[in-house]
């Protein structure tokens, strides 16, 4: 996808002439004075979660203590991501079609103000469509980024088959942590919620149902 794609230098062109409607003169001439600064930011403007914050706002140790548990992480959001594009694809094929619509009542329409308020429609799909081609680029961006991630974090040490086999090692680790931060303020249903869901998993593991998937990392690792 080029950048020329996802331009709105034309779109802001057309549409400023018609902002002196709805601005007074200072405020038009401010935005006349800022239309190049204004394109720029529209273009660099943060959409979704930069490197930084997918590594410490997402996985952080606290919430994914292992390498398996962050990739498992890797490949929840990965796929949200890749399904809101799929989605975002069809939105902008129908928006195409509406387009050609639009294009071509206009041709056809001979009564004055209605040629005017599809004219109008019609720049409000085109720059819908910009914004679109702006939003499947950092969606991509994204997609790419959880990939990268989903690398870095395969040791080889677990099932990357698997979510089960070796989630209770992590999850354990999360809720020992969350006991920690446990304070005589906490709610009866916090404190019974994480100290319920720890004993619970550590009984499974005396009892070696949790064991199983040991062996299967035995396995792996073989």
């Amino acid at each position: 996808m080029s950048k020329e794609k996802r331009n709105i230098k034309s779109l802001i062109d057309v549409e400023q002439k018609h902002l002196t409607n709805l601005l007074d003169k200072d405020d038009y001439s401010n935005f006349k004075k800022l239309t190049d600064e204004l394109r720029d930011t529209w273009t660099k403007k943060q959409i979704f979660r930069t490197e930084t914050e997918m590594r410490v706002s997402v996985l952080s140790d606290f919430k994914f203590p292992t390498n398996a548990s962050k990739y498992w992480q890797c490949i929840r959001e990965q796929n949200v991501f890749f399904e809101n594009l799929m989605s975002l694809s069809f939105d902008y094929r129908k928006n195409d079609v509406e387009i050609k619509k639009l294009e071509r009542k206009l041709e056809t329409e001979e009564d004055e103000l209605e040629k005017e308020l599809l004219q109008i429609e019609l720049e409000q799909k085109i720059y819908g469509k910009a914004n679109m081609e702006l939003v499947a680029k950092d969606r991509m961006r994204e997609i790419k980024a959880w990939s990268d991630l989903k690398k870095e974090f395969n040791d080889g040490e677990f099932d990357t088959k698997n979510v089960n086999t070796d989630q209770a090692e992590g999850l354990k680790i999360r809720l020992e942590n969350k006991v920690k931060t446990l304070t005589p303020g906490s709610s009866q249903p916090e404190v019974f919620n994480v100290v319920t869901q720890l004993e619970t998993l550590k009984r499974l593991e005396k009892e070696g149902i949790l064991l199983k998937n040991e062996n299967k990392k035995k396995e792996i690792k073989k």
